[in-house]
C-alpha cells in the first residue's frame, strides 16, 4: 500500500512539474539596441511575460526577422508592412521568410511627410506642384524601411522620388535633423517625435514644422497601399499640443506595429503571451508610454503574414475578430 501511495505520490508530483514547466523553457524576445522602440517594446512585453509565468528574456539584435523565421528566437517586433515584406521576399528583402506568423499588434505608429510651415505644403498636391524646386530627404542607408514610407506617400499623389532634388541622409532621425537644419524641403517624422519637435524649434523662424496632408480619395488611399498595404490614411484633427497639427488638421499615416514568432512556437506559448498582452494594458503602459495607445480589440487586422494559431486561439475566446 506504502509503495503504491508512493507511485501515485511521485506520478502527481511529475505530472505537476510538467505543467508548471510548460514555460520554464526561457524563450527569447528579439528586441533593438537600447532605447530603440523595439527595445522599449521588448522590456514591456518581457515583464509581463514573466509575470504571466512565461519565462522570458529580452536580446537586443539588428535585423532579426529572418532568426524569428529559422527559430533561433522566438518573438520579436517589426512594423506591419516590414512584416509583410520580409515574409513574401519583396522590396528591402531578397528572400522569403514564410515562417514567420503574428502574434497581434502592439500600438499603431503614426508619422507623416513634414515641411516647414512657411513652404505652404499644406497638402501632397501643393507638393505636387512644386516637387521639381523641393529637395528630399532619400536613401537612409541605416534605415532601409523609410523610403518605402516616404514612397508610399509620394505615390498617394502620383508621385516618385525622381521627381524631387533627392538628398541623401543616413538615417530616420538624421533626415529629420537635416529637415531642421534646411538642408531638405521635406523628410519623414513621427508624431510628437522629439527629433520633430527640436526641428520644429530650430525653425521656429519660418513658422515651425507642418504635416503634408495626404489624399484620403479611394484612388490616393489604393496608391498608397501599394507600396503600404498593412498601412492606413488617417484623418487628425487639429491640434495645438501635437507638432505639426498646431494650425490645421492633415490626413497622414498610420502603421501597425506587430509582435511576431514562429510557425514551431508551441501554441500555448503562443496563447498565453498573447493573453498577456492582450490583458495587461496598463502593465505595459507603466513600463513604456506608447502602449496607452494599444487596443486589444483591433488587435488582429488584415495582414499578408498568418496569424499564429494560438494568437487566433485567443482572439476567438475573446471575440477579437481577426483580418478585419
Amino acid at each position: 500500500m506504502k509503495t503504491s501511495m508512493k507511485l501515485i505520490g511521485a506520478g502527481l508530483l511529475a505530472s505537476a512539474l510538467s505543467i508548471s514547466g510548460a514555460y520554464a523553457q526561457v524563450v527569447t524576445i528579439a528586441t533593438g539596441a537600447q532605447g530603440s522602440l523595439a527595445y522599449n517594446s521588448g522590456q514591456a512585453v518581457a515583464k509581463v511575460a514573466n509575470d504571466a509565468g512565461i519565462t522570458a528574456r529580452t536580446q537586443p539584435l539588428v535585423g532579426y526577422l529572418p532568426l524569428i523565421n529559422s527559430g533561433e528566437v522566438d518573438f520579436g517586433f517589426s512594423n506591419g508592412v516590414e512584416a509583410e515584406y520580409a515574409f513574401s521576399g519583396t522590396r528591402n528583402y531578397d528572400r522569403k521568410n514564410p515562417n514567420m506568423r503574428l502574434v497581434g499588434v502592439m500600438f499603431p505608429l503614426t508619422t507623416g511627410l513634414m515641411a516647414p510651415c512657411d513652404l505652404g505644403l499644406k497638402t501632397i498636391a501643393d507638393v505636387k506642384a512644386k516637387a521639381a524646386e523641393l529637395r528630399l530627404a532619400s536613401e537612409y542607408t541605416s534605415s532601409t524601411i523609410i523610403p518605402f514610407y516616404i514612397a508610399g506617400g509620394l505615390a498617394n499623389a502620383g508621385l516618385t522620388y525622381d521627381d524631387f532634388k533627392k538628398v541623401p541622409v543616413a538615417s530616420f532621425v538624421a533626415g529629420i535633423n537635416a529637415l531642421g537644419d534646411g538642408l531638405v524641403d521635406i523628410a519623414l517624422v513621427s508624431l510628437n517625435s522629439g527629433a520633430g519637435q527640436q526641428a520644429a524649434v530650430k525653425l521656429k523662424s519660418r513658422g515651425g514644422l507642418c504635416y503634408i496632408s495626404q489624399d484620403n480619395s479611394d484612388a490616393g488611399v489604393a496608391a498608397f497601399k501599394k507600396f503600404l498595404p498593412a498601412g492606413d490614411i488617417v484623418s487628425l484633427k487639429q491640434n495645438e499640443k501635437i507638432n505639426g497639427l498646431q494650425d490645421s488638421g492633415a490626413n497622414i499615416m498610420r502603421i501597425p506595429w506587430v509582435m511576431l514568432t514562429n510557425a514551431d512556437v508551441s501554441d500555448d506559448l503562443v496563447y498565453k503571451m498573447t493573453k498577456a498582452i492582450a490583458e495587461n494594458k496598463e502593465a505595459l503602459k507603466a513600463a513604456f508610454g506608447a502602449f496607452a495607445r494599444a487596443d486589444a480589440a483591433t488587435m488582429a487586422p488584415a495582414n499578408m503574414v498568418p496569424y499564429h494559431p494560438g494568437a487566433v486561439r485567443y482572439f476567438e475566446e475573446a471575440g477579437i475578430k481577426v483580418g478585419g
